[in-house]
């Protein structure tokens, strides 16, 4: 399982309902949240709980971590860059074709994770 601690649960996963995790909004208490997607499970930790569970937890500085989701094309790359972007969510790095062979982009979630879309280029 990935857990992410996140300052807003509903809107963390409003974000990543973007990117296609298919996730319900939440009813009742938003302390935790968690998805199984393609065979992986995903948490959503408030900051609040986590700091009960180990009260010396504090939030890391710098990018630690990244996701990446996989698209299917490269337009699909670029159109949920787009609604991201048109939602209001910060971009790192707007969508380019690598060297490596794939159509990437970088955008930021609500708390400061990098987040990588891509997909293969056609050859």
């Amino acid at each position: 399982m990935i857990g992410l601690v996140v300052e807003d649960i509903k809107r963390s996963l409003a974000f990543y309902r973007y990117l296609g995790l298919d996730v319900a909004d939440p009813a009742g208490d938003l302390a935790y949240v968690e998805v199984k997607a393609n065979g992986y499970r995903i948490s959503w930790n408030s900051v609040e709980m986590v700091k009960k569970l180990d009260p010396k937890w504090t939030a890391p500085k710098g990018h630690r971590m990244e996701l990446a989701f996989l698209c299917d094309s490269p337009d699909e790359v670029n159109t949920v860059y787009k609604k991201l972007e048109k939602a209001g969510h910060e971009v790192h790095k707007e969508p380019w074709d690598a060297f490596w062979g794939q159509r990437y982009a970088v955008v930021v979630d609500p708390d400061g994770n990098h987040v990588s879309i891509f997909c293969p280029l056609p050859r």
